[in-house]
């Protein structure tokens, strides 16, 4: 039997969770513009270094946003830009993946939403084969243990992307404008934030319910030849095939 993708409330069910029962005590910072949210997170750790609640950093607009292997990141008003420090288990071997966690976590939101959203291995969200989100997900160590998590994140929501992408607005067209409003899709972001944190400690669970929302192309070049996507690691890799041959590939941001 083939197993099926779990909403966000059954998922909450199977970690003895209540929809809300899991909050964060959080600190924001809310610019109307800046350079970038993860250099203003950088900042306000290093100014502030003890971590008594998960902090984050919300831009109406980046002039300098940028994503995995610095690539530039287009940050224009109407979108979801942010950068967030989370409690995270001190051993992550025994701990779910940050990236499966926090991508699960949105695509949960999207779905309640009515959309069927794709995690594209490793970090993005996709409608329709098209972007509609990427994400930065990275551990802050300290004396050899994980101190805690970032993660930046940025989603279209009533802004234009750039091409091959696509916008909430695009996505739920003829919904309620009230939807995208900037401070619902912050809530809905937090939302699939603190459900990651959560999950945590749940790495198989994580792993699994992931795994039944990963995009898989026909195939994926790897060393110059086509494989095939069999599936996600609890630490996040992606699992590919080539005839009888078989590999792991992983992704460190």
């Amino acid at each position: 039997m083939v197993e099926q993708p779990l909403t966000a409330a059954a998922l909450a069910a199977q970690l003895r969770l209540q929809p809300r029962e899991y909050p964060l005590p959080w600190r924001l910072r809310a610019k109307a513009v800046c350079g970038s949210t993860e250099r203003e997170l950088e900042r306000w750790l290093q100014s502030e270094p003890e971590l008594q609640a998960a902090r984050l950093v919300v831009a109406q607009r980046q002039r300098h946003g940028h994503g995995q292997q610095g690539r530039v990141w287009v940050s224009p008003a109407g979108g979801v830009w942010l950068s967030a420090l989370l409690p995270w288990p001190q051993q992550p071997q025994a701990s779910a993946s940050l990236a499966l966690a926090a991508s699960l976590g949105l695509v949960l939101q999207l779905e309640a939403l009515g959309l069927k959203p794709q995690i594209k291995w490793p970090n993005d969200v996709l409608i329709d084969q098209k972007k509609l989100a990427g994400l930065l997900p990275r551990l802050r160590w300290r004396a050899g243990q994980v101190r805690c998590a970032q993660v930046g994140l940025g989603l279209n929501g009533r802004n234009p992307g750039p091409e091959g992408s696509i916008s909430l607005r695009e996505a739920l067209a003829g919904r309620e404008p009230a939807t995208l409003r900037h401070d619902r899709l912050v809530a809905r972001v937090v939302a699939g934030l603190e459900w990651a944190v959560a999950a945590a400690p749940h790495p198989e669970l994580v792993r699994r319910q992931a795994e039944q929302r990963l995009w898989r192309p026909e195939s994926l070049e790897h060393e110059g030849q086509p494989w095939s996507i069999e599936g996600l690691e609890l630490d996040g890799g992606l699992r590919i095939r080539r005839g009888t041959a078989l590999a792991v590939l992983q992704r460190r941001f």
